[in-house]
């Protein structure tokens, strides 16, 4: 008979604080590890996952094909008697899937044996820590986070097992995507196996903490300084005062460069206005000089 061994586990609070190390039951975490049937489980427990509705029709639940698409001599063809013949496009499909069950069953002692020994493989691996207990009034996501966080598995994925059915608690980790809260009893070899870390609520596995001083998870505001806030308001004020003459001062600097751009870009108009004029009267001259040149010269007599 295999030799059993004892593990410890390290423990906190709900808030993350440290405590004592504690022991872990020799019932389920007796050492044992065995794969071959761990790979069992695992594998069943997928199987029974599986919806099974998979189907495809054969030439008999294919629409049409009812007629003969020719006759059967005389055409040079080979003879056809239905265009839902499998080898036809659009005609049935030869040993497809059918509707059927993946189901799987695995006795009881040996989905007992893979849980002991997905139990027993994270022991091992020192990715087993207990929790006094999980006393959540309301759902809240962000204490759950900060727990995981500041046991520093925030990066892996996290199994938490509670004591019985805590539907605050797995309110709270049901936005983590890393986080799966379940209960202690429902647990399979699947999600021991799929887990990280696991985090176990102590009166789980017959073990009652007693409370501890907890740590503040976020730090306190300090209080205000007895200073009083008259000279400290008269101070903000003065600083508005000049923040708002500082850009007031600037624009009265380039005000006359201001004016002359406004006078340039007046002129500039004006002689935009008149340039069309300007050009009609030098068009007109060109044509009457045109006309004289154009014109012929007087004989004398």
């Amino acid at each position: 008979m295999a030799e059993t061994t004892t593990f410890e586990a390290a423990a906190y609070t709900a808030q993350g604080t440290a405590r004592e190390r504690v022991r872990l039951p020799e019932a389920v975490f007796d050492g044992i590890v065995n794969m071959p049937v761990m790979h069992q489980a695992v594998k069943a427990f997928l199987a029974n996952q599986r919806q099974g509705n998979a189907a495809t029709k054969t030439r008999g639940f294919v629409t049409g094909g009812n007629q003969k698409p020719w006759k059967q001599k005389g055409t040079g063809r080979a003879r056809q008697g239905s265009t839902r013949a499998p080898h036809w496009v659009g005609g049935g499909t030869v040993f497809g899937p059918q509707p059927r069950a993946y189901d799987q069953y695995v006795p009881r002692q040996v989905r007992a044996l893979a849980r002991r020994s997905a139990f027993n493989a994270r022991a091992r691996e020192n990715a087993i820590y207990v929790i006094d207990q999980f006393t959540y009034d309301t759902p809240r996501t962000k204490a759950l986070l900060a727990l995981v966080g500041r046991l520093g598995v925030a990066e892996q994925k996290v199994l938490v097992l509670t004591d019985g059915v805590k539907p605050n608690v797995f309110l709270s980790g049901r936005n983590l995507p890393n986080v799966h809260v379940m209960p202690y009893s429902d647990v399979s070899t699947y999600h021991l196996l799929w887990s990280d870390v696991v985090l176990i609520e102590g009166t789980a596995i017959g073990h009652t903490l007693a409370p501890i001083a907890e740590e503040p998870l976020v730090a306190t505001r300090e209080p205000r300084s007895a200073t009083p806030a008259a000279p400290i308001r008269a101070v903000r004020k003065s600083a508005k005062v000049a923040k708002a003459k500082a850009p007031k001062a600037e624009a009265r600097k380039p005000a006359s460069k201001k004016t002359a751009k406004k006078a340039a870009k007046k002129v500039a108009k004006a002689d935009a206005a008149t340039a069309p004029a300007k050009k009609a009267a030098k068009k007109s001259a060109g044509t009457k000089r045109a006309a004289k040149k154009a014109a012929p010269k007087k004989k004398d007599r």
